[in-house]
C-alpha cells in the first residue's frame, strides 16, 4: 500500500468543498425495481413529483459547495444522460466549475466496460488529473434519496488524518444484515468491514444498533489514485470499493467512520434523519407516498437546501368540474405542473408532470410518473404507474388481488406496478 504521507498534501484552508470533486457512480441496473428499470438506470428513475433519484446526490454536492462533479454511467444510460444534459448544464469553466458525464467508453481497454465501482473511477484517472487534480475526492452512490452536507464529512476527514472516511448510518441489527457493516472502536476507527453479515457487530455503547456503509467515501485524491492503480494490477480483485478498496484500507491503513447523523440536513429540529434506498417497488412506492404526510421526514420545500433538477416549462396544475360525483380534487397529494384533474378525485397520491385524469375516476395511494393519461371511470389503489402509460376507461386496480397479479406486477406488500406493455396485453 502507498504511504499516506507520500500521497497527501497539506490541508488547504476551509471550506474543503472548494478543493473537492464529487464523483457519482450512476451505472446501477436497479433490477429489483422490475419494469421501472427496463428503459432506464436506477439513478434515472423519477422521484418526488419532478426529480430523478440522482438529483439528490448531485444537489447535496452543489449545496455543500462542491463545484467539480463527474457522473459515471453505464447501464441503459440514455435517459440519465439526457436528464443530466438538460438539468445540470449550468456549470461554467471560467468559474473553475465542471460537470463531466463519463459513460463506460472502453478508454482503458477496447474490451472492458466498467468492471466495478473502483474501476469506474480508475478508467477516468486522466480526466481527474486534468483538473489539477482536486485535493479531495467524494465518491457517491447515485441511487439513494437523502440530504447531506458533505463539507462536514470533508472536515472530519481532514481532522482525523484518515486514508478513507466512510459515510455510515445507524440501523437495527436485523436491518444491518442487508448492508456492509462497520465494526468501529470508540474513536470511530473502523476495525473490520463485513459485507451483509448474519450477525452484525453492534456499535460501542449501543448493543442493538449497527453502523452501515452508505456507499459514500472521502479520499485525498492522490492517495486514491495510487490505491486504484494498485487495485487495478491485482488479478484477484473485483475492482470494487465495497468489496476490495475499503476492506484493504481497513486492514492496512486508517479507515474512519463518519456518522450521517452529524451531517444529515433537516429543516426542523423535530425531523427524523432521512435516508432511503428506494430499490424495490415497495420501497419506491412507500418513499414517494411518505411525501404526502402533513410533515414528511424528507422536506422538498426547504429553500435552504433545494433539490435541483431539470425544470420543464409547464402550465400550472388545473382542477375542473364541481358537481356531486364529478369534482376535480386532490387531497393530501402532490400534483406537479401540467397536470389536469378533470372531475376526478385523488387522495394520498403523488402525480408527476403532465398527467391527465378524467372524470369519475378515483385515485388513492398512487405514484403516477410523468405524462400518464387516465381515462374515465378508472379506480386505482396502491399503484405505481410508469411514465407515458395510457390507462383505459373503466380499469379497476387494487380491489381484486388475484386479478391484479394476473394482469400486472403485484408485490408481496400489495403494490401494483403498471407499464404500457402490460396494458397493451389486455387488448382493451
Amino acid at each position: 500500500m502507498s504511504s499516506p504521507s507520500a500521497s497527501k498534501e497539506a490541508a488547504p484552508a476551509p471550506p474543503f468543498a472548494r478543493h473537492a470533486m464529487a464523483y457519482v457512480l450512476a451505472g446501477g441496473r436497479g433490477s429489483r425495481l422490475m419494469e421501472l428499470t427496463d428503459r432506464r438506470a436506477k439513478p434515472a428513475v423519477y422521484f418526488g413529483g419532478k426529480s430523478r433519484i440522482i438529483d439528490f446526490a448531485l444537489s447535496n454536492a452543489l449545496n455543500s459547495g462542491i463545484r467539480r462533479i463527474a457522473v459515471a454511467t453505464q447501464y441503459k444510460a440514455h435517459s440519465l444522460i439526457r436528464h443530466l444534459q438538460r438539468g445540470w448544464n449550468f456549470f461554467r469553466p471560467e468559474r473553475n466549475e465542471s460537470f463531466d458525464i463519463l459513460p463506460a467508453s472502453q478508454r482503458v481497454s477496447e474490451t472492458m466496460w466498467y468492471l466495478g465501482t473502483a474501476d469506474a473511477v480508475y478508467q477516468n484517472i486522466d480526466i481527474i488529473d486534468g483538473y489539477g487534480p482536486p485535493q479531495y475526492m467524494v465518491i457517491l452512490a447515485g441511487d439513494h434519496v437523502y440530504k447531506m452536507d458533505y463539507e462536514k464529512m470533508l472536515q472530519q476527514h481532514v481532522e482525523s488524518g484518515a486514508d478513507v472516511t466512510v459515510g455510515c448510518l445507524e440501523a437495527s441489527l436485523e436491518e444491518a444484515t442487508g448492508f456492509g457493516v462497520m465494526h468501529v472502536d470508540t474513536e470511530n476507527r473502523i476495525l473490520s468491514f463485513l459485507e451483509k453479515p448474519k450477525n452484525p457487530p453492534s456499535m460501542p455503547g449501543k448493543p442493538s444498533v449497527a453502523l452501515c456503509s452508505m456507499g459514500i467515501y472521502v479520499f485525498d485524491t492522490k492517495f486514491l489514485i495510487d490505491e486504484l492503480r494498485r487495485d487495478a494490477a491485482d488479478p484477484n480483485s473485483a475492482h470494487d470499493f465495497g468489496k476490495d478498496i475499503i476492506p484493504y484500507l481497513v486492514a492496512k491503513g486508517k479507515a474512519v467512520a463518519h456518522h450521517f447523523s452529524t451531517s444529515c440536513v433537516v429543516s426542523t429540529e423535530e425531523a427524523q434523519i432521512y435516508w432511503r434506498d428506494a430499490g424495490t417497488v415497495d420501497a419506491f412506492w412507500g418513499a414517494n407516498i411518505d411525501l404526502t404526510d402533513v410533515v414528511p421526514d424528507l422536506d422538498l420545500y426547504d429553500r435552504g437546501w433545494p433539490i435541483w433538477t431539470y425544470g420543464e416549462i409547464t402550465p400550472p396544475a388545473k382542477f375542473v368540474h364541481d358537481v356531486d360525483g364529478r369534482r376535480g380534487v386532490a387531497i393530501s397529494s402532490l400534483v406537479s405542473g401540467g397536470c389536469i384533474v378533470s372531475g376526478a378525485a385523488i387522495s394520498r397520491s403523488l402525480v408527476f408532470t403532465g398527467t391527465r385524469v378524467h372524470s369519475f375516476s378515483l385515485i388513492h395511494e398512487a405514484v403516477i410518473l410523468p405524462y400518464v393519461h387516465i381515462g374515465r371511470n378508472v379506480t386505482l389503489r396502491k399503484v405505481v404507474i410508469d411514465a407515458e402509460v395510457r390507462i383505459p376507461e373503466g380499469l379497476v386496480v387494487g380491489e381484486d388481488p388475484e386479478l391484479d397479479a394476473k394482469r400486472f406486477r403485484r408485490t408481496e406488500n400489495g403494490v401494483t406496478l403498471i407499464t404500457q406493455p402490460m396494458i397493451d396485453k389486455l387488448g382493451i
